[in-house]
């Protein structure tokens, strides 16, 4: 059984994806607040919309997974919040046909 060169060039392209890009918590957080509960609350909320991207990472197109990557990147200190939210509003807006 001869495989077409479409179905090869897809399965190849989905094992050469990476993951989800790794953020430092500590330093998002410690750029964000200055208090013990701040801190703690930042960090919490980082560990589950981190959790939330690895999770859902095959859920977004390359695209978002390009555009949102970079974006986390403009301020020096990332989040996986804003990541997420990126992520997801790319995500709803390709469902919408607005981004592909």
């Amino acid at each position: 059984m001869l495989l077409s060169p479409l179905i090869i060039l897809f399965f190849a392209s989905q094992l050469s994806t990476p993951g989800p890009p790794s953020f430092d918590i500590a330093q998002s957080c410690n750029a964000e607040g200055n208090t013990v509960v701040s801190i703690g609350r930042c960090t919490r909320d980082e560990r589950a919309a981190r959790d939330q991207v690895q999770t859902k990472w095959s859920q977004f197109g390359l695209a978002a997974r390009q555009t949102c990557t970079k974006e986390a990147g403009i301020t020096g200190t990332p989040s996986y919040v804003e990541f997420l939210t990126c992520l997801e509003m790319a995500r709803d807006a390709a469902v919408e046909g607005t981004f592909k």
